[in-house]
Order: structure tokens, then sequence, then C-alpha cells
């Protein structure tokens, strides 16, 4: 009778790997979103995923070509040729006379955007609580995988080498920048 009253007892143990998870599979959902996003950030400087987008921007008239970079927020840019009255650079041109530069630029699908400014939140949206419920939510997992199993047991003391070996290549990581 001891055996099944001890067996049956909620103790914390009990709730912390209760809570990993219930919390663990509503994760998964945010680890899906999160990670396809990141690797789309990851590229952002390449072409995946993006189409062409012509944009027309009337500017001021007998720019410099720092004043086209500029007016037209292209960091680096540098004009190709000059023909007649027109500025040729990559993927657009610039009339002197007129102001009107236009340009191609790569950018991504519409509906893919809301997902990849998740990654780049700020404080003043009211996104941001969803990446901070996330980031709160990753680190309870992160915690409370320590209470999967008993301590001094085999898997729990392998579990701590492992986040000590995670800690340190993440530190070897940022200090290889």
């Amino acid at each position: 009778m001891k055996d099944n009253a001890a067996s049956t007892r909620r103790n914390f143990r009990w709730y912390m790997r209760y809570l990993h998870n219930k919390v663990g599979f509503f994760i998964v959902g945010l680890v899906i979103i999160y990670g396809l996003t990141g690797l789309l950030q990851t590229y952002r400087y390449t072409n995946l995923l993006k189409h062409d987008v012509v944009h027309e921007k009337q500017l001021e008239t007998g720019l410099a070509a720092s004043g086209i970079g500029a007016g037209l927020r292209m960091p680096n840019f540098k004009v190709d040729r000059i023909e007649g009255k027109i500025m040729y650079f990559k993927d657009g041109s610039y009339n002197v006379e007129t102001g009107m530069a236009k340009y191609v630029t790569k950018e991504w699908y519409s509906w893919l955007i809301p997902f990849v400014q998740l990654h780049t939140t700020s404080t003043e949206t009211r996104v941001h609580y969803f990446t901070v419920l996330f980031g709160v939510a990753l680190l309870f997992m992160s915690v409370s995988a320590f209470w999967m199993f008993k301590p001094g047991t085999k898997p729990f003391s392998s579990g701590v080498w492992l986040t000590v070996a995670g800690i340190i290549a993440s530190i070897i990581l940022l200090l290889m920048k």
C-alpha cells in the first residue's frame, strides 16, 4: 500500500516533468516558425524566397553619387557608368535632369515579412510580448530539463555535461566573430 501512495504522490519533480511535457509541445510550434524564419534571416543577403520589386522614386535633380545613395537608402552606392544624362548603378538608373530614379530590389514575399520580423521586433511593437513569451518558455524548458532525471544518475550527469559543453561552444562561437 505504501508503494502505491508513493507512486501517486505529486511532488515538485512530478509538476516540473508535467509542465515540461505540456510547454514542450506548445514550444514545438514556435520553434518551427522561429527556426524557419531564422534560416531566412541567415540568408537575408541572398535571393532565397525573394522576388523582384521595381521602384520609381523622385529625387532632387543633379545629385552626385553620394546624394543618390542617401536618397535611395542604399549603403555602398556606386555609379557604374554615365550615358548622357543617365547614371547607371547596380539594378537601376538615375536621370540627372528629371531626378527620377528607377531601380529593382529583391524582397521577401509579403506573406513572409511578418514571420521574419519576429526576429527583429522591438519593444515599441505589441509582437515583442510574443517573443518575450517564447524566450521565457525556452528558458523554462532549459531549466526544467534538470528535473527529468534524478540527480546522481547517469542520464542526469550526462545532461549536465552536455549543458556545460553547450555553454562552452556558445562562448567559443561568440569569440570567433
